[in-house]
């Protein structure tokens, strides 16, 4: 939450392009346990694509091969641009607070021409009207496995948690714009000399990730087959903007049925740990003015309980359809890129490799 709050949002985001090493991440932002969690986060949301548009996996992936744009009878995989963005939060403002119940994610694409190339690479040239084809086919066949698996999966854990802090740390920035807080000398101060890199991670290397994401690319990180017109298609398949923190406050009535319990626990995690009633939840913090919770000038040490380690329950589905303005609209850097390349074999069958 420090590192979202000492930075500037124009510094929130990465990518990963074969025509772009030398624009991976901001490199304070690369410092940070944020700016690693997205690049990471990045180059396993591209395996994943790589991953759901198997035909032999899913049945979304069969139905965008069946009906690609194509070339001498070959379905024609596009070049994409592929990232993560925030969907709306679902919050609750009230008692001088922020109750974030939700944080979706939402994965994109588009179409983007890639300048490299691996030798004997088969490139299909489409029209407009077919890059407008595949990234329609794209976004309705394959795209909802990638998005699931960002929102509910392990892997995708770290991001998650990470992007919850970016709603808290937007919001204290809201605070902090109206009165001054005890964050106003960090807020914007571009210093994170006190967030950096921490064990076992002090050594991560964006640059270190950009090679892993080119040997994926040129080798290869999802193989299967696919049959069209007597010709065997060898196919093989080888990013993040944080820069906006979209949110909708959702209204005291239906904070009250859906949530009775939970202003109670989190005033009594303030003094000491506690549990939501009916759920795997622990709560544990502090109210950062030295006091208890019910306003005394001296913390009493909370009576120690037992720690419980069962796994964090999810919050609340998202159900507002509705977009709301941006509340830190900032011009993003460049996204990450996915792209497919073929290689023609000698053989009497046609063999394709993309990465």
């Amino acid at each position: 939450m420090f590192a979202w709050l000492a930075l500037t949002p124009d510094k929130f985001w990465v990518n990963l392009n074969p025509d772009q090493p030398d624009k991976i991440m901001d490199s304070t932002f690369a410092k940070t346990d944020a700016g690693r969690v997205l690049l990471e986060s990045d180059l396993a949301m591209k395996k994943d694509f790589a991953n759901a548009i198997n035909p032999d996996k899913h049945a979304g992936a069969r139905t965008f091969w069946d009906t690609a744009p194509r070339r001498d009878g070959l379905p024609c995989f596009p070049m994409v641009r592929l990232w993560i963005e925030p969907e709306p939060a679902k919050v609750r403002e009230q008692d001088g607070g922020i109750y974030i119940l939700d944080a979706p994610l939402k994965v994109s694409t588009e179409w983007m021409d890639v300048d490299y190339e691996n030798p004997g690479a088969r490139i299909c040239k489409l029209t407009d009207a077919e890059k407008r084809t595949s990234e329609t086919l794209l976004r309705a066949n394959v795209m909802p496995e990638v998005e699931k698996r960002v929102n509910t999966t392990a892997t995708y854990a770290d991001l998650r948690r990470v992007y919850a802090s970016r709603v808290a740390a937007e919001w204290i920035r809201q605070q902090d714009a109206k009165k001054p807080t005890d964050f106003r000398k960090i807020i914007n101060s571009n210093d994170i000399d006190r967030w950096k890199l921490r064990a076992p991670n002090q050594n991560w290397s964006k640059n270190e990730t950009w090679q892993r994401y080119m040997k994926s690319y040129r080798e290869g990180a999802e193989w299967f087959e696919l049959r069209y017109g007597g010709k065997v298609y060898n196919q093989g398949v080888g990013g993040i903007d944080f820069s906006k923190s979209p949110k909708r406050n959702i209204t005291e009535t239906r904070f009250k049925a859906e949530h009775p319990r939970l202003p109670a626990t989190t005033r009594t995690s303030v003094r000491a740990e506690t549990s939501a009633r009916d759920t795997d939840t622990s709560y544990l913090g502090g109210n950062g003015a030295g006091q208890t919770g019910n306003g005394g000038g001296t913390p009493t040490p909370p009576r120690p309980r037992p720690t419980r380690a069962s796994p964090t329950r999810r919050p609340a589905p998202r159900v507002s359809p509705t977009r709301p303005t941006p509340t830190t609209p900032s011009r993003a850097g460049p996204a990450a890129t996915g792209r497919t390349r073929t290689e023609t074999s000698p053989t009497p069958a046609t063999t394709c490799r993309s990465a």
